[in-house]
């Protein structure tokens, strides 16, 4: 496939790439490599060499992400799930970093990082048991380098941070991606993270997904200047990039994980995104938002704009869109499957994981509950 995109490999060292982010940041609200209406934008010269492959691999994600939530979300109001979480209108944000980072580095999600999570082939059953209300949440973290959700806000910053500390001690060449959402930049963990990372030069790559909403409360509510700008107080480098563009996005994350990785420390990067859906499918978002402006960045959906670039650019045809379509269609069908098919939990597996040991007491409550439920086999 031809294309017009014609950008030369850029050979500077990362921390001079990341100041060219934060400068492109000061005379762009947040900038953008593919236009709201799959153009290129001025700020594609900051593209490496144009990867077709890589373009093609965010929009499957992107579509396997939004899939997902189609489906979970179809569940909750059939009653399959007890809640879900939507990331609608936030895929291009999370395909662009988590494809930005390597498969060796660590991912540290909030509650909503599922296209991330889909990218890391996490099954889906051992991220929907808990949305079923069947289990915990939890999966294999160091099999897909991807940590488990994270519903107490910003807690895995510090959590981020420590293994950071760890590998950083270690000697090893990782970096963290640490995600978390715009409300939860508020909270005093957040910024304990922040001036642990800044002080110990930990190689952690903050990746704050601005959605605009903090539940209800929109974002200017809660700072008077770009998120980007708390790094400044902690004495790290912080840079804006459009999170509805992925290739932006992931050229953004993949300079601050360089840069990172050089021992340069820490990095924070605002994506600018919106919730297109709820904040969980318990809230209802037209009690405090417009639908001007929904429409306004509906008009942005980052899946809109990657299926026109790629076209645009000859880097994808129908048939190949096609391709993905269908395999779209086959994973509905496995999360339907995998949602109906979770076992209910045996109730004495409330019991398990409570202590590494088994305490006495702990053994004696067990016993009780065994010998109560085999009493109503008479």
């Amino acid at each position: 496939m031809s294309s017009s995109l014609d950008v030369a490999p850029t050979t500077a060292h990362p921390i001079d790439e990341l100041n060219a982010w934060i400068d492109l940041g000061h005379a762009s609200q947040a900038p953008a490599m593919v236009a709201p209406d799959g153009t290129l934008t001025g700020a594609a010269a900051h593209l490496l060499t144009p990867d077709p492959a890589l373009a093609r691999a965010l929009y499957r994600d992107m579509v396997l992400g939004r899939r997902l939530d189609q489906e979970a979300t179809a569940l909750q109001r059939q009653g399959e799930l007890c809640m879900w979480i939507p990331s609608l209108g936030q895929e291009g944000a999370q395909a662009g970093a988590i494809r930005a980072v390597r498969d060796s580095d660590m991912v540290f999600p909030t509650y909503r990082e599922h296209t991330a999570a889909i990218a890391r082939q996490v099954p889906v059953g051992e991220f929907l048991h808990m949305f079923r209300g069947v289990g915990h949440g939890g999966w294999d973290s160091h099999k897909h380098q991807f940590q488990i959700y994270t519903v107490v806000l910003a807690a895995q910053l510090l959590h981020a941070v420590g293994y950071g500390m760890g590998i950083q001690r270690d000697g090893a060449d990782e970096v963290v991606l640490a995600c978390i959402g715009d409300g939860a930049t508020s909270q005093g963990d957040a910024n304990e993270a922040f001036g642990w990372a800044a002080a110990q030069s930990v190689p952690v790559v903050f990746f704050v997904q601005n959605n605009q909403y903090a539940i209800s409360v929109p974002v200017r509510s809660q700072s008077t200047q770009p998120l980007a700008r708390r790094a400044d107080g902690f004495g790290f480098p912080g840079l804006r990039v459009d999170g509805n563009d992925p290739l932006a996005v992931h050229a953004a994350v993949r300079t601050a994980a360089a840069c990172a990785r050089t021992g340069a420390g820490p990095v924070l990067i605002e994506a600018v995104t919106y919730r297109l859906g709820p904040h969980t499918t318990a809230d209802d978002p037209r009690r405090y938002r417009d639908s001007t402006e929904e429409s306004y960045w509906a008009a942005r959906d980052p899946l809109s704009r990657t299926r026109t670039f790629l076209l645009g650019q000859e880097w994808a045809d129908d048939a190949w869109l096609s391709t993905v379509d269908n395999e779209a269609d086959g994973f509905a069908a496995d999360i339907r499957k995998a949602c109906l098919t979770l076992p209910d939990p045996a109730a004495e597996s409330i019991f398990a994981h409570v202590y590494v040991e088994e305490t006495a007491e702990l053994a004696r409550q067990r016993q009780e509950l065994t010998t109560y439920q085999a009493s109503f086999a008479d």
